[in-house]
């Protein structure tokens, strides 16, 4: 691990010089200073170019981001929470972290598993019922 990066665990971690920062004005509490100081945070990660992130992890980490993920593949996050940089800037990061972890998360497979005879049965009898009270509501010719 280099000293200017960002550890996700113990066979990930991101260099600084991946993540772009950029500041922007923010929306919400602020008073007078909302107008004249940029305290809301852009943070950039380049998914696609990232040589830090193995391939499974890179797929994984596609499908989560969803929309704040451009068609270049870089990750956009937003973070204009706070009314300072610093918090803005550490809750921007501790969300990519955070996003980054959950992907590289290995999802357990799915095992095919039949379901027992009983609910089968319960399934169909239940079935049954619900036709009979149906059927009982018909208005057959003739009746009236």
């Amino acid at each position: 691990m280099t000293p200017a990066s960002i550890r996700i665990d113990d066979r990930i971690s991101i260099g600084e010089h991946e993540i772009e920062e950029s500041f922007v004005r923010a929306s919400g509490p602020g008073g007078q200073n909302v107008n004249k100081v940029s305290t809301a945070v852009q943070l950039r990660f380049d998914v696609r170019h990232s040589p830090s992130l193995p391939n499974d992890v890179r797929a994984r980490l596609k499908t989560l981001a969803g929309r704040r993920l451009t068609k270049e593949g870089v990750l956009v996050i937003v973070a204009a929470q706070h009314r300072t940089q610093e918090r803005n800037r550490a809750d921007a990061r501790e969300r990519l972290v955070e996003l980054i972890r959950r992907a590289a998360e290995r999802p357990v497979p799915r095992r095919k598993t039949r379901p027992p005879a009983s609910s089968r049965r319960k399934r169909l009898e239940g079935k049954k019922r619900r036709g009979e009270i149906k059927s009982l509501r018909r208005v057959r010719p003739g009746m009236d």
